[in-house]
C-alpha cells in the first residue's frame, strides 16, 4: 500500500512539473511575440521621427534615466532626457525615407530582451538627395508594468549623419 502511495505521489509530482514547464513555454511565447512587437512599434516610430512626428517614439521608450542611446551620429546619450533631446534633434530634420528591419534575431529573458538586426532603407531629405541606409543595430527592451520598453539602441554610423 506504501509503495502505491508512493506511486501516486511520483505521478502527482510529474503531472504538476509538466504543466509548470507548460505554462513557462507559453509565457516565453508570449514574451517573444510581444518583443517582436515593441520592435516593430520600433520602426514604425522611426519612420513617423523621419516625417517629423516625435509622438511614436516617446511611447516606444522607457522614461528613466538609465537609458541609453548610441545612434548613428555617433551620439551616446544616458537618461530619458537626453534620449529624448536627441530624438527632437532628428525629428526636426525630416529626413524622410523609410528603415526597415532585416535579419532580426531575438533573445528573450523574463524582463530583459536584446533585439540585433540590419536597418536597411534610405533617407530623402539629406542634402537634397537620397541617402542609403544599411547599418546594424542593437535593441535593448525591459519589462515594466507588463509592457516591453526600449532602453537602449545602438547604431552603426551613418557619414551622412556624423558629428
Amino acid at each position: 500500500m506504501k509503495k502505491l502511495g508512493t506511486t501516486w505521489l511520483a505521478l502527482l509530482m510529474l503531472i504538476g512539473t509538466t504543466c509548470l514547464a507548460a505554462r513557462m513555454i507559453q509565457a516565453a511565447e508570449a514574451d517573444e511575440k510581444a518583443v517582436r512587437e515593441a520592435a516593430a512599434r520600433f520602426y514604425v516610430a522611426l519612420n513617423a521621427l523621419f516625417t517629423g512626428d516625435l509622438g511614436p517614439m516617446t511611447q516606444v521608450w522607457s522614461h528613466v534615466d538609465d537609458v541609453t542611446y548610441m545612434g548613428p551620429d555617433g551620439s551616446f546619450e544616458v537618461g530619458w532626457k537626453k534620449v529624448q533631446a536627441n530624438w527632437e534633434t532628428q525629428a526636426a530634420k525630416k529626413l524622410g525615407g523609410k528603415v526597415e528591419p532585416t535579419e532580426m534575431r531575438l533573445m528573450v529573458g523574463p524582463e530583459i530582451a536584446v533585439v540585433q538586426n540590419y536597418e536597411k532603407g534610405e533617407n530623402t531629405n539629406v542634402d537634397g538627395k537620397p541617402q542609403v541606409v544599411s547599418i546594424r543595430a542593437t535593441s535593448v527592451f525591459r519589462k515594466e508594468e507588463g509592457q516591453w520598453k526600449m532602453i537602449s539602441h545602438h547604431t552603426d554610423l551613418l557619414t551622412y549623419l556624423k558629428k
